[in-house]
């Protein structure tokens, strides 16, 4: 008797164990929440782009969460996970590292902004098998043959490729002559050296352009007027300024102008947002900007008119450059490639971003939001943007433009 009881409790006991243990095992294949990373310069001479690339993730996060989280995973919310990969590459080396070692239930990351942390901060996210978008242009980030790099805007050398031809036909429209010189100074960081390699290495050759000035320099420069000095010798029809830091985009516009070329006087195009922050308002005129274009790899553009009031509103951000709208993008990728997983793992949702197709972009310029063997999105086109009465306006492509271009000053 005593042992049928005894066995009649056992059983009553596991079943009630088992009830109580079957809610932690559909938490643990549903969890509550998932970590997603972002890794930006937020200390240093590049904060102010990670700053905004933190508001442009926390918009995506909560939109997602309020529409219901992760539905393959029970309605798991997204969580954020910031770290700093401060303003050198060893640090954001340092930093990636300890991201893989102290938060290993991170299933995808978003960063890391310049070129050259993004190439370093990879490295060591391949290792660790976590997937990792990034708005940054460099060609070699996707050319290592990596598995869980994927790459969202068009690379510098596709850029350049797209941006030369439609900016060459803006000059002649505008102006009814065909530019024949060009000058670049460049700094050193891993995308502005990619944007102009093609550029150098027959690009412009093949466009009837002869390259007279050449100059590259690391930032932040002190003092402008040697590299201004080589322009105004050779007095190009097309100055092409590829700076990253913001400061060095305020010093060669200056003496520019105090050396009779700004304002439209010699065409100014760069590559990049340095010359396009908010920023850059607080020391250099809105008249020394006018009229200067920027190829960038993505913007506000038409039709996200709502998400553009939505930053301004929340964070006070006077426009939506590439930091934030491209970053809001990545975290909607990787929610739905949590979705195709079907679970908060890294190795699958990098498996799913392989075979991930959603059509057409949605967040990006042109093409789709799906990713070629290399880790490159397929088809990814650029904006040109241009400083019109203190607003960089996106002016291409003209299906996305929110202004329309003019040569010169306008």
């Amino acid at each position: 008797m005593t042992d049928r009881h005894d066995l009649t409790r056992r059983t009553l006991l596991g079943t009630t164990a088992a009830a109580i243990a079957m809610p932690g095992i559909a938490r643990a294949q549903n969890p509550a929440e998932v970590k997603v990373a972002l890794l930006v310069p937020v200390s240093g001479m590049y904060s102010r782009f990670g700053t905004v690339m933190r508001m442009g993730a926390e918009m995506a996060l909560d939109h997602i969460n309020a529409e219901g989280g992760v539905k393959s995973l029970g309605g798991a919310k997204l969580k954020l996970v910031v770290l700093d990969c401060g303003d050198t590459t060893e640090k954001a080396k340092n930093a990636a590292q300890r991201m893989v070692a102290q938060e290993p239930d991170i299933v995808a990351a978003s960063g890391s902004y310049l070129s050259s942390f993004t190439l370093a901060v990879t490295e060591v996210t391949e290792r660790a098998q976590l997937p990792v978008l990034t708005l940054s242009y460099s060609d070699l980030i996707t050319a290592r043959g990596f598995k869980y790099v994927f790459q969202t805007s068009a690379t510098a050398a596709s850029q350049a490729e797209q941006a030369l031809p439609e900016i060459l036909k803006l000059a002649e429209s505008a102006s009814g002559k065909r530019p024949q010189t060009v000058a670049i100074i460049t700094d050193n960081t891993g995308a502005s050296v990619a944007s102009v390699k093609p550029m150098r290495e027959g690009l412009l050759q093949r466009l009837g352009l002869k390259l007279v000035v050449d100059e590259t320099f690391t930032p932040p420069i002190a003092d402008a007027t040697p590299l201004v000095q080589k322009v105004r010798a050779a007095r190009p029809d097309l100055f092409f300024f590829l700076p990253t830091v913001i400061s060095d985009a305020k010093l060669v516009l200056e003496k520019m102008n105090e050396f009779g070329m700004g304002q439209g006087k010699v065409p100014t195009i760069s590559f990049g947002i340095a010359i396009a922050m908010p920023d850059i308002l607080n020391t250099v005129s809105p008249d020394l900007l006018q009229g200067v274009l920027s190829c960038v790899g993505n913007w506000g553009v038409k039709g996200q008119e709502k998400l553009i009031a939505e930053l301004k509103t929340r964070f006070n951000e006077p426009w939506m450059d590439q930091n934030a709208i491209s970053t809001y993008g990545d975290m909607w990728i990787i929610k739905e490639a949590l979705e195709r997983a079907g679970k908060a793992d890294k190795v699958a949702v990098g498996d799913a971003l392989r075979n991930l197709d959603l059509g057409p972009s949605k967040y990006y310029p042109g093409g789709q939001t799906k990713f070629d063997g290399m880790g490159r999105r397929v088809g990814a086109g650029l904006t040109v943007i241009q400083w019109q009465n203190g607003v960089p306006y996106t002016v291409f492509p003209t299906e996305l433009a929110t202004a329309k271009p003019f040569w010169g000053r306008g």
